[in-house]
C-alpha cells in the first residue's frame, strides 16, 4: 500500500512540475511576441523619422 501511495505522490509532483513548466514556456513565448511587436513598431517609427529628415 505504501508503494502505491508513493507512486501516486510522485505522479502528482510530476504533474505539478509539468504545469509550472508549461506556464513558464507560455510566459516566455508571450513576452517574445510582445517584444517582437514593440521592436517592429520602433523600427517603423525610426524609418519614418529618417525618411522625413532626408
Amino acid at each position: 500500500m505504501r508503494r502505491a501511495q508513493t507512486a501516486l505522490e510522485y505522479l502528482f509532483m510530476l504533474a505539478a512540475a509539468l504545469i509550472l513548466v508549461a506556464i513558464a514556456i507560455r510566459t516566455v513565448l508571450d513576452t517574445t511576441k510582445q517584444l517582437q511587436q514593440t521592436v517592429s513598431e520602433y523600427t517603423k517609427a525610426v524609418r519614418r523619422k529618417v525618411l522625413e529628415d532626408l
